[in-house]
């Protein structure tokens, strides 16, 4: 069996979509096709279905996503592996967008000073689904938001910097007090279902304000982009640098004391824990 073609109906699965799956794999949508209908003819079964404009693992085809995912990610190690300076194989790391940015590219740059041969593979995602695939060994560590509960006794989490909430608003309410602009202007709210947007809920609640909603988003970049535009005003991370260029924004501090988004790296027992161990130790140097 070609892992090509398990690769494809797995981007096709995660997509929805045969065009944006075919996009992102550099192949033309008949290509893509025939590679799921090889892996659909090898196995006896079909393994997609068009919904609409949409496309839908069948139930054969979710049997057996989980497995599939799991033998890339084998593949890969095999690679990874197969580099005598790699012995340790593919470390599999997840990281929220903001995070990508400005809390896990130095983190790794530090990384490869040490392992300069090292296949890393990142998974972007909210902190509550990557806290899941963590857990489950899907990944070997996360950037995440700090849980609210107790953590497995197979898994550990370390500080790596704190984010206070403030008010970003358009360039031209600089001076403005940001609980008035809360009060007062349109909401471009972060999604309440992140848990850096329930704590910003959790904020407006506790000092009742009630803002006047008009977006509700999970995309911190989108937000910044929105309120560049004149849209509103938002409650969200004062996230760690480098943030969009060219917008017209202003970040307005709460008053203090401030919550905090507290991003730390999660990652469980195993043998690429002292890769993790590493990434905190790099981090006491940058942030």
């Amino acid at each position: 069996m070609e892992t090509q073609f398990l690769q494809s109906f797995v981007m096709v699965v995660e997509c929805g979509s045969m065009a944006e799956a075919a996009r992102r794999l550099d192949l033309s949508p008949a290509a893509l096709a025939a590679r799921v209908k090889s892996l659909e003819d090898g196995l006896g079964t079909p393994l997609v279905r068009r919904a609409g404009r949409t496309v839908k693992p069948t139930e054969a085809g979710v049997r057996i996503l989980a497995q599939a995912r799991e033998v890339l990610r084998d593949v890969r190690n095999l690679h990874a592996i197969a580099n005598d300076a790699a012995p340790i194989g593919e470390f599999r790391l997840g990281a929220s967008t903001s995070a990508l940015t400005g809390v896990v590219a130095p983190l790794l740059r530090g990384l490869y000073q040490c392992y300069p041969k090292l296949a890393v593979y990142i998974e972007p995602g909210n902190s509550g689904v990557l806290y899941q695939r963590v857990t489950n060994g899907t990944l070997d560590a996360a950037v995440i938001v700090e849980p609210q509960f107790a953590l497995p006794k197979s898994c550990a989490w370390k500080l790596l910097v704190e984010e206070p909430l403030c008010v970003l608003a358009p360039e031209s309410m600089t001076g403005r007090d940001p609980l008035e602009l809360l009060a007062s202007e349109p909401f471009i709210r972060y999604d309440r279902s992140m848990w850096g947007g329930r704590m910003a809920d959790n904020y407006l609640r506790e000092r009742h304000i009630h803002p006047q909603e008009r977006i509700e988003i999970d995309g911190l970049y989108a937000i910044a982009a929105f309120i560049h535009q004149g849209l509103g005003v938002s409650l969200l991370p004062d996230w760690t640098p480098p943030w969009p260029e060219g917008l017209r924004v202003v970040r307005i501090p709460l008053p203090p004391p401030a919550p905090m988004r507290r991003m730390g790296l999660l990652w469980s027992d195993g043998p690429k824990a002292g890769l993790s161990k590493q990434l905190v130790k790099e981090a006491k140097h940058l942030f």
